[in-house]
């Protein structure tokens, strides 16, 4: 193993992946008997670590953001997408990684190449979680020492991981982050639809009631929403240079200079010649909704979720449908309550 992937990994041991998570969740057993616990998200145990609530099985548990904290070693040159979850990640993903990537991918004349990843392949396998990369033998993005003379395209993680509990490197090293958040009201609809895509004998499905009361307590993975958009958008305000926060719904009303916004921060800005060639409208295109769902329409993610639970409808808005006028009411008032110092409009 390369000393690039060992940065990423909590052993240098040739182990499969479900034995390195394995000894990831033993290693830091103990320090769940520590935590505050209690049931929630489709009825499993979750733990309060640093102020937010965590599942305690699987990648995107608490035993591996403890895990990154002690041992997770960026590159100064890796950017960050964060988000919590069903905030549309999946397509910001599919936008950053086009236009981080697009002169690698880019057939010349504005044409894409027939193998470009987005169009075989899930956003989420082109952009991967960094709970996910950590206990690969070989992670998907590692690079040997990258050399700036070459111009290799930076590496591209994500995370659903808390301003707080990210690992104290990523904040220091000068890694560029990108925050994403959305309506909690559509996060709340979207967690529904998305929960109940898991198979039965995996986790317990639930009713919008259910999803409603466990998610105003806090008791989603990640949660409370709104101390994890809070704190991000502080730290947004403190060092602009190195996060950029944005919303869903203005990414969605204004997507062409929102990208050209995000290329801007990323340090690889569309040249004049790219935005009259149509540059930006193809990578617009290439990340459409309509274009995921065609290439994600069949296949598996992984852990028994099919590719196309990721891709619904999309929408700004779409809670309406499915909110009660109470629920709508009880989470404008915490919104309000929570927000009132903050200028996020959605």
């Amino acid at each position: 193993m390369a000393a690039s992937d060992a940065s990423l990994s909590l052993s240098s041991k040739p182990t499969s992946e479900e034995e390195h998570l394995a000894l990831l969740l033993d290693k830091y057993k103990n320090k769940l008997t520590t935590l505050p616990k209690q049931k929630g998200w489709m009825g499993e145990t979750f733990y309060m670590y640093q102020g937010f609530w965590y599942r305690s099985s699987s990648p995107f548990s608490v035993q591996m953001t403890m895990a990154m904290q002690d041992s997770f070693k960026p590159h100064p040159t890796d950017i960050y997408l964060l988000t919590l979850p069903k905030s549309g990640t999946t397509w910001v993903k599919a936008l950053m990684f086009a236009t981080v990537n697009r002169a690698t991918y880019n057939h010349g004349n504005n044409t894409l190449l027939l193998t470009h990843p987005l169009l075989v392949s899930n956003p989420h396998k082109c952009v991967p979680y960094i709970e996910q990369e950590f206990i690969k033998k070989t992670p998907t993005h590692v690079q040997e020492k990258p050399n700036p003379c070459l111009h290799a395209p930076p590496r591209l993680f994500s995370t659903h991981i808390p301003y707080t509990s990210l690992p104290r490197l990523i904040l220091d090293s000068g890694c560029r982050l990108v925050y994403l958040c959305r309506n909690p009201k559509d996060v709340m609809v979207s967690w529904y639809y998305f929960s109940n895509k898991f198979p039965h004998e995996i986790l317990t499905p639930m009713t919008i009631n259910e999803m409603f009361e466990v998610f105003v307590k806090g008791m989603v993975p990640y949660g409370p929403y709104w101390d994890h958009v809070k704190e991000y958008y502080n730290a947004s305000c403190e060092h602009p240079t190195k996060i950029l926060f944005l919303t869903y719904e203005v990414m969605k009303k204004d997507t062409m200079n929102q990208v050209k916004r995000i290329a801007e921060f990323l340090g690889c800005p569309f040249s004049k010649e790219e935005e009259g060639n149509g540059g930006v409208d193809q990578i617009i295109r290439l990340c459409s909704l309509e274009s995921l769902k065609e290439v994600n329409k069949d296949g598996e993610y992984g852990d028994g979720i099919p590719n196309a639970a990721f891709f619904r409808e999309g929408k700004v808005g779409g809670w309406r449908n499915d909110l009660t006028d109470e629920m709508i009411k009880i989470l404008d008032d915490i919104t309000d309550e929570k927000f009132q110092d903050l200028d996020i409009s959605f």
